[in-house]
């Protein structure tokens, strides 16, 4: 039986392995090998019978088949017996043998099974092979190819044949012809010698120690004549690779004369196949084998052939790496191999051949030479030792090359060399300076997944540990590797330290090597750190003899210029201070103490920031102060004399970064402040003047910052040698001209003159000021305006150059500001004040007046600012003038659009402030009412402007001007503000301006007015009136551009100017105001119209004669304009009008056509002002819309027989009119007095007009109205309908259900009948949530709808009750028992779908009213079996609705009542489970899952039956397509587990199906089955019963999962229970599975039957 059993199934397993579909094929193999797993030789021997019997099987499935057997006969080798592996052994050898023709995939196959089994039973197998291999005659490929891969698999049981093996093939060898018989020979050679090295190498383990290399000697010998003589010749390349290969391994077995005989030969012949083979790798491992033989050897003859082995070896190198290429990177590690034999055969023959090579003219070369140097000097280091001084010296041309690749790979080697201690030799400075060079290279921009050398980095024997904050460089980028060498060198190879302290410091100073400074200072820091930690307190650096070294004030200098670039060359600034901060005791032994403060601060500072958050100005003022007390510190004239000629001689060093120049001019002047010896400040004052760099504008700043530091100490001094040099003969025009100026031309005498202006700008700024008044105008200025001007035959010319021009008002305006701040400057009259405002305003109408192009306008107007305070007055008309010109020049300069130009932004702010600062000044000077209108007259054209930046500017300037007075406000005598009201009218309209900034600002000036009239009253100047700061608040209410927010702001600001405005300003500010009403900007003519109205109301009774003209104006202008104000009046009249005849206004309304017009919107939109006339006209339109019939039945135009149904129109016009009436703020009060009557006949009208058609007349009229887009509002019958409920609910106060019914889309399903419900609900859910208290009053009005003779009212009405069900807010209005008893009323209804959703109110009940349900327990149960059990709805969907209530209600209701009902409800629901609708499968298991979850702890056994026939549904059905019902599955798992009282299984359900998470199918149902065949043996038969019914499923997982079940089961049950299960029906039901149209099934049953080995 057994026997039979597992043949039948291994028959069953072959057929299918000709099955078309890859994965199904390597099923049935992997099926085929559990077998195998199980009834290893049941399986062999039918696998062997099933190939014996089936001689025409194609090789692609015996393939399939040999594989199987040998991956069993793998696992389990060791329990065959000898005539099972006989059996397999001969199969094996005829399937391999069976074509003569390779057939490779079935014959290797084969091959491998031998080999499997040769492992164990190799005599057998040796048996087998020997006998195909008979003397004379050439075996099969695969014969010899098994013979040579067992010699390698079992070595020690293989190479005691190896000798009659050889003897029976060396005959062969002169024999075979074939190419392809030639290479399998080879392919033998090799591996029989592999494994006799392997045997020979592991004699102590081997069987036969005897065993002696001599015994292979002769044999080997014979086979490589033929090999090298005859087949290495061949054409065929595979031939000589293999040749090749197996020369490798032979020579090690070949008789020491008989290599060293050939090796002449040999080696050449090996050589030249490099020629001949792209892929050259194995030639080089082979090669490199012959070398080690040759050494082993001690062969003489290697010496002849160097020179040709070093020449080829040498071109492979050279070939360059792709590193997608594995064979090329192996065939560079085997060339290496070489090369390390040969440096240590005879290390002066490769350097004799390398050296030279490193000034070839080929950059290939030079990189390969480079990369063996250093394999050498690595690999080779005890024979390189004597030749250091040799290589250090032929390492200087290599230094001299300029490409890149080969620089990378000079650092490489110098790094070696470091290591090995080359550079301690005499020469390696050289190699140390080159380094450094490197490092100061320019990053480099290194491509995408391609080393910039092109070379691999096979060796980094060090390792490369990078410095802290390495560069953020491409990796292999030259300065990259040179830095990270540099730092390694300098912290890891301790015997580098004296090598390169105080080495290191000759390059810090040197300009060139500045992109080296951190890396530099990171390393000096490092070393002097470890001399100071081997001896404290000594001096670092030791000068005696040493003149290259930097002296300790170029160090100080150096470091401290760099400094002021922190971030630069990867954060050079902390890298220069920390290195200065050791160096501390070399630069002054006084410094130590100051520094370990000062410098930490610093650096801590510089961590703090980043390059982009650092401030410039800020860090060099540090650096500054840092400075100067260093000077203190040391306090030394000699030192500090040495230091500024130091810092002098450096300057030139820092042409090309003038930000560090500029600030080590600060420096020098910093110094030079502190020097005491004046013949050396004049001396270094005046070398700057005579060496700086007058032509680069960049510095002139550093320069004249350098004076005017120095000046701070030394102001004669300084003002002696600028006045030499302007005197000098530099500015005039001869060819007799200063000797150092001999070759500038006239533009650059130019620009010294801009400099030396500036000069005494700075010198005026920073010295005392006591002292400058003196020398201002005598000395200062008059040398600054003989700089600017010159005289040609005695004419004064003015220059036209922008920069000179620039640098004259920077300078004035320092000199100025000088003069302003003095304490002495109110006594200073300023003779020279009239022509410095002519120059200034000069240059100001020179400036373009639409952009701004430089900063000369804005010092200009600095400088006027400066002047206007100080005496003699100006004139008046100069004063006007100056305004003028400045307004002119500033506020007509055009904004720069957005995103451009981003560096003007800061120019125009400080343009403007400088404005603003000039108007102050002025207006300070005349502090009355009348001054401050004649600069308000000035601003009212800007003020008034068409251009909205123009009117921005005017505002905020008149805001700062106000301010300013009001702030300064002095009043002796209580005198009026004769000119409010005209400033006042002026501002206010501007309040409602188009751009935000102008209405602030507005608000803002009729802010500072009205204090302005209380301080004309007499309030002190800190009272604060309550109306007038009120302002405050609605001006941050103007930052929004909505037109309701600013007319309603308008009208505010109105009340209160009309509250503090005196009577007699009334007149003038309304005729001020009646102009703006003609304001371009249309926004504030409609506040002047606002503040005229608030005006008239608040005061107008000061204008009696005045307000019926203003109305009757406005009200004519209804149809020719849209005024607002006119709108108002209208509306104004139309309310009284109704307010006498209410009917007779909305009888007329109605009568107007469909749709109404905008005028007729607006009369309707007027009836709502009045809340009294407001709930009349609602009632009377409720009163029209319920009158007539919602729409006719019609059937429709022309061939159509279907009815339709047409609105009727006094219904729908009322609708809109409700729509417009309500849209009004107004008309809340009486929405709210209405609301259930509104409410309950919107939502019904809703309901009816669903699929209602207009009239064609109407149709007709919305297609013109929209194709001339003038429809306002959706005439659509339901549209109208829904959107008038929107409006009433938002103006009664229900803001938020009409946002949550939008957010849910439920607006848009109120208008479809497939979403009508859904809408309904959602509407029903939103009220219940927030206006509960109107639902009683609503619930009243909906009740009576159950006898609607319209099936869709009642409906709705039915859903939206329903869904009330779902909210506490029922059970809290004492509502529950009303509304469960009309839904049970209905339960009766005609209408399936009001059954439908009587079903679904009475499930609500569990979330709305969960207390309630166990006291209504037995009538909710009743109903909902009623609807399980509903048979007049062919759709099933009353019953669907009854599970899933049924699922709500269970855990709620009484245990005794469910009790009675559970078995029924059971059965009722199993046939769902396989529905073909998703709705109704997930229903029904999730319901299944709740029937177990209320009998936790009491499942009587009865129910216990169905919770296990639903076992396999529910396991099967989590593979199910919808993920719904993959869900449901889950969580009624969850709930079966306690029920089934085996805890393991529960737990196991718990694990694997979490809510959310994903699932393991396969790991889960394995975990399942075991348990359930561990505790439930018996049902196994049940179970594969169950789970053969799904093999037929529709759902393809479905059916793969079914048999994955049966295999599981299987798999875990005990084997006696194996006559449960109907072997012969699950077979066969399999094997129609195996020829299922989806792969996947067919993988899943190949997987079960090769699990059914278990029942064997």
């Amino acid at each position: 039986m057994t026997r039979s059993y597992v043949q039948k199934l291994s028959t069953i397993l072959l057929d299918a392995i000709t099955d078309k579909d890859p994965l199904v094929q390597e099923q049935v193999c992997s099926a085929l090998c559990a077998l195998g797993e199980s009834q290893p030789e049941e399986a062999l021997r039918a696998c062997e019978e099933h190939l014996r019997l089936h001689e025409k099987l194609a090789h692609p499935y015996r393939t399939m088949i040999l594989r199987a057997m040998e991956t069993v006969v793998s696992n389990h080798i060791s329990e065959l017996d000898k005539d099972m592996a006989r059996a397999v052994i001969l199969l094996a050898s005829s399937e391999m043998t069976k074509a003569k023709d390779l057939v490779w995939d079935w014959q290797q196959a084969a091959s491998n099974v031998l080999v499997a089994v040769g492992k164990q039973f190799i005599s057998t197998v040796m048996e087998e092979m020997l006998s195909k291999l008979q003397p004379g005659a050439l075996p099969h490929y695969f014969v010899v190819r098994t013979l040579a891969n067992l010699s390698v698999s079992n070595a020690f049981g293989m190479v005691p044949f190896l000798t009659s093996i050889l003897n029976t093939m060396l005959p062969m060898l002169g024999t075979a012809k074939h190419d392809t018989t030639r290479e399998v020979l080879c392919y033998a050679l090799q591996h029989f010698s592999e494994g006799t090295l392997e045997y020979l190498a592991n004699l102590d383990q081997a069987p036969d120690p005897t065993v002696r290399k001599d015994a292979f000697a002769s044999p080997m010998s014979s086979a490589y004549d033929i090999l090298f003589q005859q087949w290495l010749q061949s054409r065929e390349a595979k031939l000589r690779l293999a040749v090749v290969q197996a020369l490798g391994p032979m020579s090690n077995l070949m008789p020491s004369e008989k290599l060293e005989e050939q090796l002449p030969k040999l080696l050449p012949g090996v050589l030249t196949l490099y020629k001949r083979h792209a892929e050259t790798c194995h030639v080089s491992k082979s090669l490199g084998q012959i070398l080690e033989a040759a050494v082993s050897v001690g062969s003489r003859t290697l010496d002849v052939q160097l020179d040709s082995l070093l020449a080829a070896l040498h071109a492979q190198i050279c070939v360059p790496v792709e590193s997608t290429s594995p064979l090329v990177m192996s065939n560079q590690k085997e060339v290496l191999r070489c090369f390390t034999v040969l440096a240590r055969y005879s290390p002066d023959r490769l350097l004799a051949f390398l050296l030279p090579r490193l000034d070839s003219s080929t950059e290939r070369s030079r990189m390969g030479t480079l990369h063996v140097l250093r394999h050498a000097i690595n690999s080779a280091a005890a024979q390189m030792e004597v030749k250091k001084p040799f290589i250090l010296s032929a390492m200087r041309l290599p230094l001299l090359d300029t490409n890149s690749k080969v620089k990378r790979a000079v650092v490489q080697v110098i790094s070696a060399m470091a290591h090995h201690g080359y550079l301690e030799q005499p020469g390696g400075e050289a190699l140390v300076e080159y380094l450094v060079q490197q490092c100061a290279l320019p990053p480099e921009v290194e491509k995408d997944g391609v080393s910039e050398t092109g070379w691999p980095d096979l060796q980094r024997e060090q390792p490369q540990t990078a410095g802290p904050s390495s560069e953020e460089l491409p990796a292999d980028s030259v300065r990259a590797v040179s830095v990270r060498t540099l730092y390694l060198v300098s912290t890891t190879v301790d015997r580098m330290s004296d090598v390169l302290w105080p080495y290191l410091l000759e390059f810090v100073t040197p300009v060139r090597f500045t992109g080296a400074l951190t890396p530099l200072c990171r390393s000096l820091m490092h070393l002097a750190q470890k001399r100071q930690e081997a001896a404290p307190g000594a001096l670092l650096i030791q000068y005696d003899g040493n003149v290259t070294l930097p002296s300790p004030y170029a160090i100080a200098t150096r470091l401290l210029a760099v400094s002021s670039s922190p971030y630069h060359g990867d954060g050079r600034g902390a890298a220069s201070l920390g290195l200065l901060n050791v160096l501390h005791r070399d630069i002054h032994p006084l410094l130590g103490q100051r520094w370990a403060t000062t410098i930490p601060l610093l650096l801590e500072y510089l961590d703090e920031h980043s390059a982009d958050t650092l401030s410039q100005k800020e860090w060099e003022e540090k650096l500054l102060v840092f400075l100067r007390d260093t000077l203190a510190a040391v306090s030394d004239n000699t030192w500090v004399c040495q230091l500024s000629l130091e810092m002098c001689k450096q300057l030139p060093c820092y042409n090309g970064t003038p930000q560090e120049k500029n600030f080590l001019y600060r420096c020098v002047g910093t110094t030079l402040g502190a020097a005491s010896s004046k013949d050396v400040v004049k001396k270094h004052l005046r070398e700057l003047l005579e060496t700086a760099r007058y032509q680069e504008e960049a510095e002139h700043e550093g320069l004249a910052c350098c004076f005017g530091i120095c000046a701070i100490s030394h102001l004669d001094d300084t003002l002696t040698q600028l006045e030499d040099f302007v005197r000098s003969d530099v500015f005039r025009k001869s060819t007799g001209i200063f000797n150092i100026f001999k070759d500038r031309s006239e533009v650059e005498a130019e620009k010294a003159k801009g400099a030396l202006m500036l000069c005494y700008g700075h010198v005026a700024a920073r010295a005392p000021r006591e002292l400058v008044l003196a020398r201002a105008e005598s000395d200062i200025l008059r040398n600054m305006f003989q700089c600017f001007s010159t005289k040609v035959l005695g004419v004064k010319v003015e220059t036209k150059d922008p920069a000179l021009k620039l640098c004259l008002v920077q300078s004035v305006c320092m000199v100025c500001q000088a003069i302003r701040s003095s304490a002495q400057a109110s006594c200073f009259h300023f003779a020279q004040k009239a022509e410095l405002v002519a120059q200034m305003m000069e240059f100001i109408r020179a400036e373009p007046s639409d952009c701004l192009r430089s900063p000369i306008r804005k010092k200009a107007m600095l400088a006027c600012t400066y002047l206007v305070p100080l005496e003699p007055a100006l004139e008046e008309q100069v004063r006007a003038d100056m305004v003028h010109g400045c307004l002119q020049s500033v506020m007509a300069v055009l904004p720069e659009p957005e995103g451009d130009d981003d560096h003007q932004e800061p120019l125009y702010l400080d343009t403007m402030q400088a404005l603003e600062d000039l108007l102050t000044s002025l207006l300070q000077r005349d502090m009355t009412p009348q001054g401050l209108q004649v600069m308000v007259e000035h601003l009212s054209p800007w003020i008034k402007s068409p251009r909205g930046h123009e009117r921005v500017r005017a505002l905020a300037l008149s805001s700062c001007l106000l301010q300013h007075f009001l702030e300064h406000l002095h009043v002796s005598a209580l005198v009026p503000f004769h000119n409010l009201g005209l400033l006042i009218g002026l501002f206010s309209p501007r309040c409602a301006d188009l751009w935000p900034a102008t209405r602030q600002e507005a608000v803002s000036c009729v802010h500072s007015l009205l204090y302005l009239q209380l301080g004309y009253e007499g309030f002190a100047r800190d009272y604060r009136d309550d109306a007038v700061e009120r302002l405050l608040v609605l001006k941050g209410g103007l930052v929004h551009s909505d037109p309701a927010t600013l007319f309603h702001t308008c009208h505010s600001i109105a009340q209160i100017i009309a509250k503090r405005l005196p009577p007699n300003q009334l007149i003038s500010l309304l005729l001020t105001l009646f102009e703006g009403l003609g304001d371009s900007d249309k926004n504030c003519s409609r506040a002047a119209s606002v503040m005229i109205n608030c005006l008239l109301k608040e005061r107008g009774h000061l204008l009696q004669e005045k307000v019926p003209e203003i109305v009757s104006v406005l009200r004519s202008k209804l149809q020719e304009t849209w005024e607002e104000h006119v709108r108002q009046a209208t509306q104004y009249s139309v309310s009284l009008l109704a307010s006498q005849h209410c009917e007779a206004v909305v009888s007329s309304l109605l009568g107007s056509p469909l749709p109404f017009d905008s005028q007729t919107c607006i009369l309707w939109r007027a009836l709502a002002v009045e809340p009294s006339i407001t709930a009349q006209v609602l009632e009377l339109l409720l009163q029209k819309m319920s009158r007539d019939v919602p729409f006719k039945e019609s059937r429709a135009f022309l061939l159509s027989s279907c009815p339709g149904r047409v609105a009727t129109l006094l219904p729908l016009a009322a609708t809109c009119a409700l729509s417009e009436v309500t849209s009004v703020a107004a008309s809340a009060p009486a929405v709210l007095e209405l609301y259930p009557q509104l409410f309950a006949a919107l939502l019904l009208r809703v309901s009816c007009t669903l699929g209602v058609q207009l009239p064609r007349t109407l149709q007709a009229k919305e297609r013109r109205a929209t194709g001339l887009a003038l429809a306002s509002r959706n005439l659509d019958p339901c549209s109208s309908a829904v959107d008038t409920l929107q409006v009433m609910l938002l103006r009664g106060g229900s803001e938020d259900v009409v946002q949550c019914v939008e957010l849910g889309g439920g607006w848009e399903s109120l208008r479809t009948s497939t979403g009508h419900e859904e809408g309904v609900a959602r509407l029903a859910s939103a009220m219940a949530k927030f206006a509960g208290p109107r639902l009683p009053l609503v619930m009243k009005a909906l009740l009576c709808t159950h006898s609607s003779v319209y099936e869709v009212q009642r409906v709705t009405s039915t859903a939206f009750l329903a869904e009330l069900l779902n909210s506490s807010v029922v059970k809290d209005l004492m509502l529950l028992e009303s509304l469960l008893d009309n839904l049970a009323a209905r339960q009766k209804d005609t209408c399936a779908s009001v059954r439908r959703l009587v079903l679904r109110g009475l499930a609500n009940i569990a979330s709305g009213s969960p207390d309630k349900v166990r006291a209504h327990g037995p009538q909710l149960l009743t109903s909902m079996i009623s609807g399980l059990d509903d048979g007049d709805d062919p759709q099933s969907l009353v019953a669907l609705e009854a599970m899933l209530g049924l699922a709500k209600l269970l855990g709620l209701v009484e245990p005794w009542d469910l009790r009675s009902v559970l078995l029924h409800v059971a059965v009722r629901i199993r046939p769902f489970f396989d529905s073909e609708k998703m709705d109704f499968r997930s229903a029904s298991i999730c319901l299944f899952g709740h029937l177990n979850k209320a009998c936790h702890g009491n499942c009587e056994d009865i129910f216990l039956e169905q919770v296990i026939g639903g076992l396999v549904p529910l396991l099967l059905h989590l593979q199910d397509p919808q993920a719904s019902v993959a869900g449901a599955c889950k969580f009624a798992l969850r709930m079966c587990g306690p029920n089934l009282e085996r805890e393991d299984l529960a737990e196991a359900f718990q694990k694997h199906l979490q809510e959310g998470r994903g699932l393991h199918f396969g790991e889960f149902l394995n975990t399942t089955c075991k348990h359930l065949m561990r505790h439930f043996p018996d049902l196994l038969g049940r179970l594969v019963s169950t789970s053969l019914f799904y093999f037929k499923s529709s759902w393809e997982d479905v059916r793969a999962a079914a048999p994955m079940l049966t295999g599981f089961l299987v798999l875990h049950v005990e084997p006696e229970h194996r006559q449960q299960v109907d072997l012969e029906q699950l077979l066969a039901a399999l094997q129609l599975l195996l020829k299922d149209p989806a792969p996947a099934v067919r993988m899943k049953a190949a997987e079960t039957l090769g699990r059914l080995v278990k029942f064997a």
